[in-house]
């Protein structure tokens, strides 16, 4: 039976596979899958992506419970796992493909990712501008590999 009650969140932050873990270890997290987000072609391939050419970013998409983690803790947790100020590239990874962006699913999301993106630009952590953009999430979600969370697991 499908939890009907669960929200999506959608990030782009380098390396897909690197930010898989943090938030397969979030209590609230159901299922998390990682893919290709805001290209302009369907099912791409990991070496078409890596060209750079086809505007996708390796991404995840976490599924969620919003009474057990807010969409706030996992910007929370995002922004604490990436460089926002490195243009087109996370740490050692570059190309477009990994860079960073989140893809929002409604106006309350956009809202909150605006304003969390704000109170960091604003927090004198970084001497740099923050270049993570938001994105409106209608952009095609392409699915490489799911992880479903064990009922119960967090740490």
């Amino acid at each position: 039976m499908q939890n009907t009650h669960l929200e999506k969140a959608t990030f782009a932050g380098g390396c897909f596979w690197c930010m898989q873990p943090f938030f397969d270890h979030t209590k609230g997290v159901e299922k998390t899958t990682v893919g290709y987000t805001g290209g302009q072609m369907a099912n791409p391939t990991y070496e078409v992506v890596s060209s750079g050419t086809t505007g996708h970013a390796e991404s995840i998409q976490i599924e969620f419970d919003p009474k057990e983690v807010s969409y706030e803790k996992l910007l929370d947790i995002y922004w604490h796992n990436i460089d926002p100020t490195q243009i087109n590239g996370q740490f050692a990874d570059e190309g477009t493909q990994y860079r960073t962006a989140i893809f929002y699913h409604n106006d309350e999301q956009k809202r909150i990712a605006e304003k969390s993106k704000q109170a960091l630009a604003a927090s004198g952590r970084f001497d740099k501008p923050i270049t993570t953009r938001n994105i409106t999430s209608k952009a095609l979600f392409n699915t490489i590999c799911t992880t479903t969370i064990p009922a119960g697991l967090s740490i």
